[in-house]
């Protein structure tokens, strides 16, 4: 990862670009405003299954959109980071980088990551452009996230096999406000997603539904 010093000489001797086509050309041929839903919550709280599923949706409805998984993107884009508070920190910011882009391009994009802090989220937020962010947070509590934990990650960290695990060895901040707040131990995926397809249709300019 390059320093701040650094980023700032390779800045000093580079210059963006501009396209020939804009964002609205785009959005306009995408029939589509481009927002970045951002989900957030503990492990286990229901983000990627709850992503994929508003991914089916939407597509279904002709929405172009792509989800940026935690788990995917660290496999990839990110697999030379690590879960000290730095590189989470810059996780998230790539990640919104790439939304932004993403965004850019006319796509809707779904993200999910637990990303804990709310300073971190503030700043994906100004990445993306707060008209294109909304901020979805998953409520779902604790004891119902860790009996499901499908992938034994709060065993380990009960165990202390893993260090500063959000939920169990480390802080979550909840959103002071978002743009919907949903309890997937009270709410089932279906009108969850029902839920989360409203909200985003409720933000672009083709109002085409999939609802009854």
């Amino acid at each position: 990862m390059m320093h701040n010093s650094q980023s700032v000489d390779v800045l000093q001797n580079i210059k963006a670009v501009p396209s020939h086509v804009g964002q609205r050309d785009r959005a306009d041929l995408l029939r589509q405003e481009p927002v970045t839903i951002w989900f957030t919550g503990l492990s286990a709280s229901g983000k990627s299954t709850l992503a994929y599923a508003l991914e089916r949706e939407l597509v279904t409805c002709g929405h172009p959109c792509y989800v940026l998984d935690g788990d995917n993107v660290r496999h990839r884009l990110n697999r030379d980071l690590g879960f000290s508070e730095e590189d989470r920190t810059e996780n998230i910011r790539r990640v919104a980088e790439v939304a932004a882009l993403m965004n850019d391009a006319g796509l809707i994009v779904i993200t999910a990551l637990i990303s804990p802090k709310r300073a971190d989220r503030e700043m994906a937020c100004e990445i993306v452009g707060r008209d294109r962010f909304l901020e979805v947070y998953l409520s779902t509590p604790l004891l119902e996230c860790e009996g499901r934990d499908p992938k034994g990650l709060y065993a380990k960290a009960r165990d202390g096999r893993i260090q500063a695990f959000t939920g169990v060895s480390a802080p979550y901040e909840p959103p002071h406000a978002s743009e919907l707040v949903l309890d997937t131990a009270q709410t089932g995926l279906e009108a969850c997603v029902t839920h989360m397809v409203s909200l985003v249709l409720s933000k672009t300019t083709n109002r085409q539904t999939c609802l009854p």
